[in-house]
């Protein structure tokens, strides 16, 4: 059985070649996620990650993990183009995990959402990315992509 600090390499290095089936093998089935964008449970999490890697666009990655004791954690930056916008992103994340059953049982990506809507959005990033407001605005239209995409993957 492979350590818990195998297990997040083995996602992240998928995630560098945008291999969404095995970074979703990763989780636990009643898994959660959270991010400043989403916050997802089981399978939802896997559609999530079909859905950023099929989109990537000029998508590069660069990561650590660090275990401490039973404590995994893991630095990543992406570099990407936003979908939405054709900006450039470099994101800053620094993400916790807890395990079950030898699987992804919560995942918790930190990054300021301010820094990444400066960056994705431009000047209405910049002028409105600290409020509640737009990060509400960016969850809602997250979580309709993601329903949108689902709801297409399955046709």
């Amino acid at each position: 059985m492979a350590s818990h600090q195998q297990l997040i390499e083995t996602f992240y290095q998928a995630f560098a070649r945008l291999d969404y089936a095995t970074m979703a093998s990763c989780y636990h089935p009643q898994a959660s996620f959270s991010d400043p964008a989403f916050t997802l449970q089981g399978a939802d999490i896997g559609v999530m990650w079909q859905m950023l890697c099929q989109r990537a666009q000029n998508f590069q990655l660069s990561f650590s993990v660090t275990q401490q004791g039973d404590q995994v954690s893991a630095h990543w930056e992406p570099l990407y183009l936003f979908s939405q916008t054709g900006r450039q992103v470099h994101n800053i994340i620094d993400a916790e995990f807890e395990f079950r059953d030898g699987l992804i049982y919560r995942h918790r990506d930190h990054f300021s959402f301010w820094r990444w809507s400066r960056q994705a959005l431009g000047l209405p990033g910049l002028l409105l990315g600290w409020t509640p407001w737009l990060q509400k605005k960016v969850q809602q239209q997250a979580a309709a992509g993601l329903r949108a995409f689902a709801a297409k993957a399955q046709d």
